[in-house]
């Protein structure tokens, strides 16, 4: 018997073609990286605004902003039976005081304040034109009232038994706060905490005034 041959062992497949190397990276033109960098430009002025928006969108009063309008009935010594302020304007430049016979900060920094607002008004300057008003929170008429006196303060103040002033349209976290408006109702000024002096709040009223007397 014959042995058969084993049968030779198949040839490997040839390998297939490699593919054909495409054309290297172009260069980008100059024209493109421009845009490029006009378009990243404008994208960033974008969002920053955009961010810079935002930051006053929750309410609260900023500087450069218009002053919130409120109305409270008037438990100050002198003024109409109602203190009103609209975002129209005031009809001067105004400093607005928060405080309350609650606050201990307050009873130091309010009695030499009121002494100054009291000294501009019998000087009859140019610190004269600007108006003052306070505003009361958190007391009862009692409370309000011995503190006003106790305190020299010679303005109309505003009352605000529920914060609703202060913490609803202001949205402060306590007292005291100091806002200057000027007379077309935009704020140029918030100061927060017993930080006023006699000579920071004439400072600050000084600015108010268009002319700097």
């Amino acid at each position: 018997m014959t042995d058969a041959s084993p049968p030779e062992p198949s040839a490997a497949p040839a390998p297939g073609p490699e593919p054909a190397a495409g054309p290297g990276p172009r260069k980008p033109r100059k024209i493109f990286l421009l845009i490029g960098v006009v378009l990243a430009v404008v994208l960033g002025i974008f969002l920053f605004t955009g961010l810079g928006t935002s930051q006053n969108t929750s309410g609260a009063p900023y500087e450069g902003g218009p002053v919130p309008a409120f109305s409270g009935a008037n438990v100050g010594p002198v003024g109409p039976h109602r203190v009103s302020v609209t975002v129209a304007g005031t009809s001067a430049p105004t400093v607005l005081l928060f405080f309350g016979n609650w606050c201990a900060s307050c009873h130091q920094e309010l009695p030499p304040l009121a002494a100054a607002v009291q000294h501009q008004r019998q000087a009859k300057g140019g610190l004269a034109r600007v108006h003052v008003v306070g505003i009361d929170d958190l007391d009862s008429v009692g409370s309000a009232h011995s503190f006003i006196r106790s305190a020299g303060v010679t303005f109309p103040v505003a009352y605000d038994p529920n914060a609703t002033i202060t913490a609803n349209i202001f949205k402060f976290d306590g007292n005291p706060y100091a806002v200057f408006v000027q007379s077309d109702g935009t704020i140029q000024r918030i100061v927060r905490g017993a930080v006023l002096t006699p000579a920071s709040l004439s400072a600050d009223e000084r600015a108010l005034i268009p002319s700097g007397t």
